[in-house]
């Protein structure tokens, strides 16, 4: 069994290929140890799929104890190294990065936003950023784990700036945080080939994209120069949706087609947590 330092230094160089990392965001523990038996080299949690599951909005609305402790059980019953989608690190970033340690993760996702009532209500400074990133580091190591750290931009998620200066400002956030420590950058909300690409070569540093319908395929998104592709909360979604169809079903038919298509048995689920 790997030491959490151990599994910190494997998922790092898990982004430094040949093959791409490729993340399936969850909420639980079910869904981790399908990922882990599904032969994944690690896993990544989805802040807003745990928020929805434990019956918060997203946007930074579910407390940390409460994030984190979803991230400790999924630790528990997986071997692989994970990471923690942790939003904007909440009020304390010290705070937030201990108990993500203390939770067995080695890894994190860090936001560049302010959440209001509303969502996202502005972007963070550059410079406030990356002092963030800078007490996830000091934290880590002194606490014994070298964090691997995803630093985010949501400049094209949240559609935020002027869209003509759009790449430029990414690239120059996305530059600082290298600069403060980051170990791979994120620009969710890309699909197009071409600027997907551009980033690429703009930064030469690992790049995680954001995939899901409209997006390149896996194959295409490593054939670009992609280091790390995650699928975010829709494996979340996509699992609302076949609940709703399955109670809509029974509810205006009595059938129980959708309850029955792909649906593990008891024993394939109890197998999963059998030691």
């Amino acid at each position: 069994m790997k030491t959490q330092a151990e599994k910190a230094e494997l998922l790092r160089k898990l982004h430094q290929g040949p093959e791409m990392l490729v993340l399936a965001n969850v909420i639980d523990c079910a869904g981790a140890r399908i990922v882990e038996e599904a032969g994944f080299p690690a896993i990544a949690t989805s802040s807003a799929g745990v928020a929805f599951s434990l019956g918060y909005a997203d946007g930074q609305r579910i407390p940390r104890e409460e994030m984190l402790g979803a991230v400790k059980r999924i630790c528990r019953c997986v071997a692989v190294p994970v990471t923690a989608d942790l939003e904007s690190g909440y009020d304390d970033m010290a705070r937030t990065t201990a108990g993500m340690i203390e939770a067995g993760a080695v890894g994190l996702n860090l936001e560049d936003v302010e959440y209001g009532p509303g969502g996202v209500e502005r972007l963070v400074e550059i410079s406030k950023q990356a002092e963030k990133i800078g007490v996830v580091r000091k934290t880590g190591e002194a606490l014994g784990v070298k964090v691997v750290i995803n630093a985010r931009t949501d400049l094209y998620l949240a559609e935020l700036g002027d869209a003509a200066t759009r790449f430029e400002k990414s690239c120059e956030r996305l530059r600082a945080y290298i600069a403060a420590g980051a170990d791979c950058v994120f620009v969710p909300g890309i699909t197009d080939e071409d600027l997907i690409r551009r980033f690429v070569q703009a930064l030469r540093f690992p790049l995680n994209i954001l995939a899901g319908p409209g997006s390149p395929t896996i194959r295409r998104l490593q054939e670009l120069g992609v280091a790390r592709v995650s699928l975010g909360s829709s494996i979340m979604k996509a699992t609302m949706g076949l609940t709703r169809r399955i109670v809509q079903e029974v509810r205006d038919r009595g059938t129980y087609e959708n309850m029955a298509q792909g649906a593990f048995t008891w024993a394939e689920a109890n197998r999963l947590f059998e030691k």
